[in-house]
């Protein structure tokens, strides 16, 4: 009976860790209509995966361009909202999107593990169609994921960050917690469901998401770094941020007044405009 009920308690851990990955390492594909100003660019990353990018030149000369990630189950449809930012203050522009997301090939999203990586590849495409200075804008999963390759070498001259997350692990748990609701136990069962998935993870698919820690690679990186989150943000709170800036001193954090998650732009347009292109001009 007790092997039994071991088998059925091991059986029963996998098949959560299953559900779990299946969920979160696969998600829904946004896709749009190119806008017209956009070129369809290509890049083969170090794995062998197709990615894809819109690329907007402005119509200001210049050799100053900002790359921007979109955040988890979103694409470079909504990431290009922010391209006439950028474009009308003199930046060329590329919005990828992310493997496993819009028309980029991966087989799983991977939460910075490899996305870093490509981040690094399409700064050296950048660098190859003529940027000279190159910033970068991420948000939510595209702010943690340019954090991290920041630690791995210096591509940009600055990075914004909106609403990132410090830790995976910490941010899986907070989200199941949060989905579970206050049921007896919620913080108990959240963290099973969320070791399950990433002792999964790494025994089927070879992927160990422990090695995602962007509050390690914040540590790291000398890379000058705007943090920026919503104080009304329920999905990754303002504390990610916070934890985020103490390990980078060097770091700036605006937390701004009743944004959500990563609303500030909506929130704040004006100021939002104004900080980050200061972030950018500024002579580092």
């Amino acid at each position: 009976m007790i092997l039994i009920a071991t088998g059925v308690l091991i059986a029963s851990f996998i098949a959560v860790g299953g559900i779990f990955c299946a969920a979160t390492l696969h998600v829904p594909r946004r896709t749009g209509t190119k806008p017209e100003a956009a070129a369809i660019v290509n890049l083969s990353a170090t794995d062998g995966a197709q990615l894809s990018a819109w690329w907007f030149r402005s119509p200001i000369p210049t050799h100053r361009c900002v790359l921007i990630l979109h955040g988890i189950a979103d694409s470079r449809v909504g990431s290009a909202g922010f391209a006439p930012l950028f474009l009308t203050a003199g930046y060329n522009v590329l919005t990828p999107d992310s493997r496993g997301h819009g028309t980029s090939g991966g087989e799983y999203v991977t939460y910075g593990l490899l996305e870093k990586h490509d981040v690094i590849a399409w700064a050296e495409w950048m660098k190859r169609a003529g940027c000279v200075r190159t910033f970068a804008l991420g948000e939510s999963l595209g702010a943690t994921i340019l954090i991290q390759a920041a630690a791995i070498r210096p591509e940009f001259s600055a990075i914004v960050a909106e609403c990132p997350f410090a830790d995976l692990r910490d941010i899986a748990r907070y989200r199941v917690e949060h989905s579970i609701g206050s049921a007896p136990g919620a913080a108990v069962i959240a963290a099973l469901v969320v070791e399950s998935g990433f002792a999964y993870a790494r025994w089927i698919d070879g992927l160990d998401f422990g090695e995602v820690s962007p509050v390690e690679a914040m540590a790291r990186i000398r890379t000058p770094v705007l943090l920026i989150h919503g104080l009304s943000d329920s999905q990754t709170p303002p504390s990610h941020s916070q934890r985020l800036a103490r390990a980078n001193p060097a770091s700036v954090l605006w937390l701004v007044p009743n944004a959500g998650h990563t609303g500030a732009a909506a929130a704040a347009p004006q100021q939002f405009r104004t900080r980050v292109l200061d972030w950018f001009a500024q002579e580092r």
